[in-house]
């Protein structure tokens, strides 16, 4: 089955792509965005755990990666909506979700799950 993502990047099963290097990730409690070919994802660290998410809020297409973090929620900075990093669910009603990428660190390298 073919699944297609924003700005038409298609894959077909899911495969693993080199997100960035570890030098790139966001300090502890904040949030940072990454860049993949044409795509941009939210990183954010928080308790030491990496969390890969969706950019863009389901609310008005705000920028996570350039909001904040406060206790362990990822905040658009447009309109202040929060967001889970465990569920990936927004705080106010859950049935609202951004999704949540699989991740792995080898060695400097982080990757991402994708398909």
């Amino acid at each position: 089955m073919r699944r297609v993502l924003p700005r038409g990047r298609c894959f077909h099963m899911p495969q693993w792509y080199r997100l960035c290097s570890t030098k790139d990730l966001p300090a502890e409690g904040e949030v940072r965005e990454i860049p993949l070919g044409e795509n941009l994802f939210c990183a954010a660290m928080a308790d030491g755990q990496l969390t890969v998410t969706d950019n863009e809020c389901p609310h008005r297409g705000g920028p996570l990666g350039q909001g904040v973090m406060e206790q362990g929620h990822v905040i658009c900075p447009w309109h202040a909506w929060a967001f889970d990093l465990r569920t990936g669910c927004a705080l106010h009603n859950p049935r609202v979700c951004i999704r949540i990428y699989p991740t792995r660190i080898e060695g400097e390298d982080v990757w991402i799950e994708l398909g």
